[in-house]
């Protein structure tokens, strides 16, 4: 799913655009036993309530795909009788109506969840009536030709509210406030079928994951039979290796500012092509991107040979995830200098005074502390 077609689903999460019908939840405390189960017509709910659920759904679809949204692609196993994926088609097409099914969903849940503490399971199903779109992506609301039928699930960690004073109005006194278990924004969740191209796709789903770094892979493969991809502090863990590795002794600094500088052109270029799928860079376009930075033709061999060997089978790089277009840094033991990534070219290494020095090009505000100066010669 591209950013669009998670931004179409989340405009259903209102009252004048609400397309949900049922919504049913389980409260588990910190020992995995079930406290309290629930299932009731959404918008027969009081609005106030409501209100809060929007907030949740929202959070769910919320973040950088590649990061926090991943999409992942059922395995063929998976789609077989029996599978996790045909699980999910039960439960998405029972719409919430039969109990057997969630309870099996809900324990499968528990025993694959890994979390420490109280958490709310929070299951929705929804039927929207995806409009037309003309040529210039204006949407018909009376030319419909598929009905998105979907589950959302949120996983919501519950906590006990901070203790404090409060103002009781009928005793007119401050008093210790009553602590009580407050449900949180997700931390985890999922959308079923995933809505590729503004339409169903029953081989796909979408997930997400709060914590970039912690995706809780075993609770994927088993829950959802998916394989996750390389977390995105993962991805720029092995780009960083790959250049050390190529680059080895000659890991020098105007070779590695060259790629970050390289790397943030096509990340730019791609975002002028006005492409709506993420940058994904392969073996051939990362070398493209060594060669134009001044890495040597022996060098670029060594890429050839140990590229698998880093990055591992079947393992895509998102640009957005192995490149820092907000600061470009360098990094000694006792200086870090953050520079504009834009403006990289204002530092190089030079010998000064016999020394191997970094120099910065300054031009005529300079501030120290907050206080403006005058730049001595």
């Amino acid at each position: 799913m591209i950013n669009s077609e998670i931004l179409e689903i989340k405009k259903q999460f209102k009252h004048e655009n609400c397309s949900i019908t049922k919504v049913s939840g389980c409260y588990v405390d910190g020992e995995k036993e079930i406290k309290t189960k629930f299932t009731e017509s959404f918008l027969c709910m009081p609005e106030e309530e409501t209100f809060k659920y929007f907030e949740i759904f929202k959070k769910t679809l919320s973040g950088t795909i590649g990061k926090n949204l991943i999409n992942m692609d059922f395995p063929l196993e998976s789609e077989f009788n029996g599978g996790t994926q045909e699980f999910l088609l039960k439960l998405r097409d029972s719409e919430l109506k039969e109990d057997t099914l969630l309870d099996e969903f809900y324990e499968k849940v528990i025993q694959m969840y890994d979390f420490v503490g109280n958490y709310l399971i929070l299951l929705i199903y929804s039927a929207y009536d995806v409009p037309g779109k003309t040529s210039d992506k204006i949407m018909m609301d009376d030319a419909s030709d598929e009905v998105y039928r979907y589950i959302l699930c949120s996983i919501c960690p519950v906590k006990l509210s901070k203790p404090g004073l409060s103002y009781n109005s009928e005793r007119n006194q401050i008093e210790k406030r009553v602590q009580d278990w407050v449900v949180d924004m997700p931390s985890n969740g999922f959308l079923f079928p995933a809505f590729n191209d503004r339409s169903t796709d029953i081989h796909s789903i979408l997930y997400y994951s709060k914590d970039t770094e912690e995706l809780h892979n075993d609770f994927v493969n088993q829950l959802l039979g998916c394989e996750v991809p390389m977390s995105a502090g993962g991805q720029k863990e092995t780009f960083q290796t790959i250049i050390k590795e190529t680059l080895g002794e000659d890991c020098e600094y105007e070779i590695v500012k060259n790629i970050h500088e390289k790397l943030n052109e096509v990340i730019e270029e791609h975002k002028m092509k006005e492409i709506p799928e993420p940058l994904i860079l392969d073996k051939n376009e990362v070398k493209n991107i060594f060669a134009e930075s001044g890495v040597t033709e022996e060098k670029l061999k060594d890429l050839d040979n140990n590229y698998e060997k880093i990055t591992g089978e079947k393992v895509s790089l998102l640009a957005s995830n192995i490149a820092n277009t907000r600061v470009f840094e360098v990094k000694t033991p006792d200086v870090i200098i953050k520079v504009n990534p834009e403006r990289s070219d204002l530092v190089e290494t030079k010998m000064v005074d016999g020394r191997k020095c970094l120099v910065i090009e300054i031009n005529d505000q300079v501030e120290v502390n907050g206080i403006i100066v005058k730049p001595s010669c």
